[in-house]
């Protein structure tokens, strides 16, 4: 089975990128397909531990992100590039995950058979 990459470059609340990606992301995991998920960019904001959706009148898909850990899905990568640029660190955000340089960003994507970008 081929694997998939999700990678999340758009600002939470500015689309519904967030949750198409999260849906997307454990659909194919509860059929043992191998996924990786990224954060880059503003998507860096989606999993902010203080981000307030009740402010913007979307949905709020932070609870969400605990089915991770259910579905298996453990391979998740910072951009440590986009994070630096932010002034964000791993105690900012709601789920843990590997901070890559853009060498090993680049490196580890093109592991993966399929990429969808959101």
């Amino acid at each position: 089975m081929k694997s998939l990459a999700i990678v999340n470059s758009s600002a939470p609340f500015s689309s519904i990128n967030d949750r198409e990606s999260l849906d997307m992301l454990l659909a194919n995991a509860s059929y043992d397909r191998p996924v990786g998920l990224f954060f880059a960019g503003d998507g860096l904001y989606q999993i902010l531990k203080s981000t307030d959706a009740q402010l913007t009148g979307h949905k709020d898909i932070s609870k969400s992100y605990g089915l991770l850990e259910l579905y298996d899905i453990e391979q998740i990568y910072l951009c440590q590039q986009s994070m630096n640029e932010r002034g964000l660190t791993a105690e900012h955000f709601l789920i843990d995950g590997q901070m890559l340089s853009q060498k090993q960003w680049f490196d580890t994507l093109s592991q993966f058979d399929q990429v969808l970008n959101f």
